[in-house]
């Protein structure tokens, strides 16, 4: 009788949320089989990654301390910890986190001054 293949199947295997994540280290060649992206696409990204983050910022500005607290424990966590490799990106990506979280209270703190007038 044929064994049957280990394999699980398609709604049980491990989605990309509990694989580890891939970062690649060495920049794609032309031959990539990706197109890259051209300048006015990159220039699009970072118009839409602006937006997000004031909407962040507007929105973390509007919530509890207690929620304020919790997104900075985030930043926190995403930090290496000891014994692991300090990767330059997570180290961006915590500081920016914490630096979005001082802006968000600095423009409540602000919107709170205008509201008492």
């Amino acid at each position: 009788m044929p064994r049957k293949s280990a394999k699980a199947p398609a709604h049980r295997r491990p989605t990309a949320v509990t694989r580890p994540l891939r970062v690649q280290t060495q920049v794609p060649t032309a031959s990539s089989t990706e197109p890259a992206l051209t300048n006015a696409e990159l220039v699009q990204l970072q118009v839409r990654v602006v937006a997000l983050e004031n909407l962040v910022i507007t929105l973390l500005a509007d919530c509890s301390e207690s929620r304020q607290a919790q997104a900075s424990q985030m930043a926190t966590h995403i930090s290496p910890r000891l014994g692991y490799t300090a990767h330059r990106l997570t180290l961006h990506a915590a500081s920016h986190m914490k630096h979005l979280l001082d802006r968000a209270r600095h423009f409540g703190s602000r919107m709170q001054d205008h509201t008492a007038l």
